[in-house]
């Protein structure tokens, strides 16, 4: 998705860990994914608080500093519908910074990750993952999303997954 839309040109796949979270009760209700800055606001590695210098914990993956970790909670994420699904994973790569920089998309107000309206971001989301769809993408990208949690598990046995750990704020000195 995020290599055929012109609106995520701007974000480089292999610098977005994909993660994993399990989630403690199987309900509809909760996050479904979520997607973690790992630079501060404006892209920057350091910021004061406190009269202390701080940083936020890094990310690597094979090697590769990573600078944003998107997270899917399972099974919640895989027992929604297929269009769901993919408007939850338009709707994460929203929130990535048109920089790119590490950090959050901000907008201006005190709703700053989606703006004034969440609908609107939600509306927008969608017809994103909608657009992606009509591209005809290659079915072995997104096939198993078709798939509800109870049914990939009935086809490959257990799910495995990358989970990476919250990152932290950090003293620096």
């Amino acid at each position: 998705m995020a290599a055929q839309l012109d609106e995520f040109h701007h974000i480089d796949m292999s610098r977005v860990a994909v993660s994993f979270r399990q989630t403690r009760k199987r309900m509809s209700c909760g996050l479904y994914a979520s997607l973690t800055p790992l630079q501060l606001p404006a892209g920057q590695t350091h910021l004061i608080r406190r009269g202390r210098k701080w940083t936020i914990q890094r990310v690597k993956v094979d090697g590769r500093e990573m600078l944003y970790v998107l997270n899917f909670y399972l099974p919640r994420f895989l027992d929604l519908c297929f269009r769901e699904k993919l408007t939850t994973i338009a709707h994460e790569l929203l929130h990535i910074s048109p920089h790119f920089d590490g950090d959050l998309r901000r907008f201006s107000g005190r709703c700053y990750a989606h703006s004034h309206s969440h609908s609107q971001f939600d509306s927008q989301a969608e017809h994103l993952a909608q657009c992606w769809l009509t591209r005809k993408p290659d079915q072995s990208l997104y096939g198993f999303l078709h798939l509800d949690f109870l049914r990939l598990q009935a086809l490959h046995g257990r799910i495995y997954g990358r989970r990476i750990a919250s990152p932290k704020l950090l003293p620096t000195e």
